[in-house]
């Protein structure tokens, strides 16, 4: 029969010695289903020496085990590596397992250059080979055959796939979590310590099961039993595979119980790829994965993440400090607002998935990856599997990983801004400069010649990229732009608010991916990496900017900025001409981006703060972007550039400074607001130099905390004579607003954060101290 399946994503498993790819689906009438491929077989490519290929396949022959045979040994004609000709065999086997031992044998046969595309997981490489991708639908002949041990309405067995199409997301069943743990000192135990709590919160239901005493089997089990009726397509989570579900297996295993959530009988989860945790047949979706988009929140939390996109309020949800709830558990009284507390966890994970999910869902379209990988995968990987894909339509071999050091160049051109502020100012952006580039001249590591070359682009710094024939980056790159314009034109003709929306979330992902390439090019990890291609990028880049910026000059603007890809200007000439002329020049496309009613630039380059015409604020560079600072630093920092900005008084903003000073010498401060908060990217004991942070991460541990390489420390500063580091004390540990040390933070939080905007202006560092109400002493003599 022939019938059609939207596909949610792929695993595999071997059966009766035999490889059997699962294919989890729904079909037209909102089934859930599991099509089963059984034909076909893993396999790998040898690259080897043309001369001796005959002595080659005798020898790989000899490798064959009994475990998973060599089946076949195939010359195959037209493939490329790095868009060079090479003659290629593929070996095929029986089991996916066996593909990395026969690779390691197979590289030491006289003849083999390399061996490729062995460390490609086996449902991928089928996805990959059939051209099929997560959200997309096929339509396929299959034959329905017994369901043993799958949780779905039908099984299929797959015979052929005729097609794959992109159709309406069938409505899909999403389930979000949360669980809370009951520790009455320091980090949680799964050994000891109890789940208390878990709160589910689905499409139309939220639930809580809660623990009557310390013991957290039933609830567990209760879980268990609600997962497998609802029966989700997606579950989304927020840091779940860095510690709940890890926490719920190693509980539900000291209870005798398995965590039997999947969409196979038995089939817990298990960790995968990118560290996260693969459920059969269901997509688990980590949102901490995809926040890191989120710049503007230095600390993200779930509570900061929900309030900064506006999707739950704090003001709008029970908010809770970890080292608070152990105690109101016990307390009968204050019980009832931990259970709320997690409860509203659920509930801002799922709407929290909710916003992102569009756009999530055309990011794992256009990559293939399946959403669960999505969410964890860096950047840099979605965009080498998009390129894995495209390869293989392009006859290009993947090329292998490789362990790679640092390599250093020169950037985009930043010209020095004019210091001060400045009224009026457009931002001219040039469209994607990098990978048009890219697109203009070629360039890739498979087009890059190191020889003489009659028909190349030459870059500035001199790096060669053959015109023709267009390399993988360019083939790629031109489909992604071409197909981001056809939809920015369905924009503009469609009517219906749904569709506008999916429109404009594929528009967005395929801007994201293209903008990737550049990075991903030069990222050491990359396996289509290229120093000299991203070296040359860069080079044409600030050829282009420079030769912009004059451009602007010699028609009657002035320069106040350059960064990249962007110029700052003033002034009364025909800026709608400036536009068409540069954008002819160069063959990319500059456009106004804003214009900033008022913009300040201190001495430093990447730091500027503006306001735009509809009162907007953008700070970029300064410390109330970054996160070494404690809150209120950030906040008076913040509130600094807002009052200048919109006011252009600085003798309004010292005063707020001095404010904010005197307020915190009379203690009227939360010590929430003077934590400062920095990672640990190794084991304290293998730091050299006794760093605060350092400091406040061992007083933890000894207090009984779990603080490993990867955990953020909050700490604050207290008074004493020892040294500052020895004053670090973990925030938690502090209870007396008596005992933070306020000249600490007024001489190197607030007042150096103020300056670094107020100096522009020549005002005095001492001055913020007084408490006098003379203007003039706010500036230097």
């Amino acid at each position: 029969m022939i019938k059609d399946f939207f596909i949610l994503d792929f695993s595999y498993d071997v059966i009766d010695n035999i490889p059997v790819i699962f294919i989890w689906a729904i079909d037209t009438e909102g089934q859930r289903i599991v099509l089963l491929e059984k034909s076909f077989r893993p396999y790998f490519y040898v690259v080897v020496d043309e001369k001796e290929v005959e002595y080659i396949i005798e020898e790989i022959k000899k490798l064959s085990k009994s475990g998973s045979p060599i089946t076949n040994i195939i010359p195959i004609k037209g493939k490329k590596l790095f868009g060079q000709p090479v003659t290629v065999l593929r070996i095929e086997t029986l089991i996916p397992a066996y593909v990395r031992i026969y690779r390691d044998e197979v590289l030491k046969v006289k003849g083999v250059k390399q061996v490729l595309e062995a460390d490609i997981r086996f449902y991928m490489r089928y996805s990959i080979d059939k051209y099929i991708k997560p959200f997309h639908w096929i339509k396929a002949e299959v034959e329905e055959v017994e369901n043993i041990n799958f949780r779905v309405n039908k099984v299929y067995e797959i015979k052929n796939i005729k097609e794959q199409y992109v159709g309406s997301i069938p409505k899909l069943r999403k389930l979000s979590f949360s669980i809370q743990v009951y520790s009455k000192q320091g980090s949680p135990n799964p050994r000891k310590d109890p789940i208390v709590v878990i709160a589910v919160k689905t499409d139309d239901s939220a639930k809580q099961f809660v623990a009557s005493d310390s013991d957290d089997k039933q609830i567990i089990k209760e879980f268990v039993a609600f997962f497998q009726e609802y029966d989700p397509d997606i579950v989304y989570g927020f840091n779940t595979n860095s510690f709940d579900l890890q926490y719920l297996l190693e509980r539900a295993h000291s209870k005798g119980l398995k965590l039997d959530i999947g969409r196979r009988v038995n089939g817990e989860p298990s960790q995968g790829v990118y560290g996260h945790y693969s459920m059969t047949g269901r997509l688990n979706v980590d949102l901490a994965g995809f926040v890191n988009s989120v710049s503007e929140v230095k600390i993200k939390t779930l509570e900061n993440i929900c309030d900064y996109l506006g999707i739950v309020k704090k003001e709008d949800r029970v908010n809770l400090e970890w080292y608070e709830i152990p105690k109101m558990w016990e307390d009968k009284d204050k019980k009832n607002k931990v259970i709320q507390y997690v409860a509203d966890n659920a509930r801002s994970v799922y709407l929290l998935g909710e916003s992102f999910l569009p756009f999530a869902i055309e990011l794992t379209r256009i990559t293939g990856l399946p959403l669960d990988q999505l969410s964890m995968a860096s950047v840099g990987y979605r965009v080498e599997w998009l390129l894995m894909r495209e390869s293989n339509k392009y006859n290009e071999l993947i090329p292998n990983k490789e362990e790679r050091t640092g390599e250093s160049y020169e950037g985009g051109l930043v010209i020095s801004p004019i210091q001060g502020i400045h009224e009026n100012v457009i931002v001219l952006d040039f469209s994607s400069m990098y990978p048009s580039i890219m697109i203009k001249y070629n360039v890739g590591p498979d087009t890059l010649v190191k020889g003489e070359c009659n028909d190349c682009w030459v870059s500035p710094i001199g790096h060669k990229f053959r015109k023709e024939p267009p390399g993988l980056y360019k083939f790629v790159l031109e489909n992604l732009v071409k197909e981001r314009r056809e939809i920015k034109s369905k924009l503009k003709e469609t009517k219906d608010e749904y569709e506008k929306r999916l429109l404009d979330e594929r528009q967005k992902a395929l801007k994201v991916m293209a903008n990737a390439f550049y990075g991903y090019m030069g990222w050491i990890n990359a396996r289509w990496y290229s120093r000299e291609g991203a070296e040359a990028v860069t080079a044409w880049g600030r050829s282009i900017i420079s030769d912009a910026a004059k451009i602007a000059t010699e028609h009657g603007f002035k320069v106040i900025y350059g960064d990249t890809d962007s110029i700052f200007i003033k002034g009364n000439g025909d800026i709608n001409k400036l536009q068409e002329i540069i954008s002819q020049k160069f063959g990319i496309e500059i456009k106004m981006d804003k214009v900033y009613k008022r913009v300040l630039f201190t001495e430093s380059k990447k730091r500027y703060a503006g306001i735009t015409e509809d009162g907007r604020i953008d700070i970029v560079g300064f410390e109330a972007i970054r996160g070494d600072w404690c809150e209120l630093a950030r906040e008076v920092q913040r509130n600094v550039i807002e009052i200048i900005l919109r006011t252009g008084k600085v003798d309004d903003a010292v005063r707020y400074v001095r404010k904010t000073i005197l307020s915190l010498r009379r203690g009227e401060f939360k010590i929430e607001d003077l934590i400062i908060w920095k990672g640990l990217d190794k084991d304290v004991n293998e730091y050299a130099i006794t760093a605060p942070h350092v400091v406040a991460a061992k007083k933890a541990i000894k207090a009984g905390y779990l603080v490993t390489k990867g955990s953020k420390i909050g700490y604050v500063i207290v008074k004493g004579t020892n040294k500052l580091s020895e004053r670090a004390e973990p925030y938690f540990l502090v209870k007396d607003n008596s005992r933070i040390d306020i000249s600490y933070y007024v001489d190197n939080q607030i007042i150096p954060s103020a300056m670094h905007v107020l100096k522009v202006f020549g005002v005095k560092e001492d001055s913020l101290k007084s408490g006098g109400t003379d203007i003039l002493s706010f500036f230097k003599k």
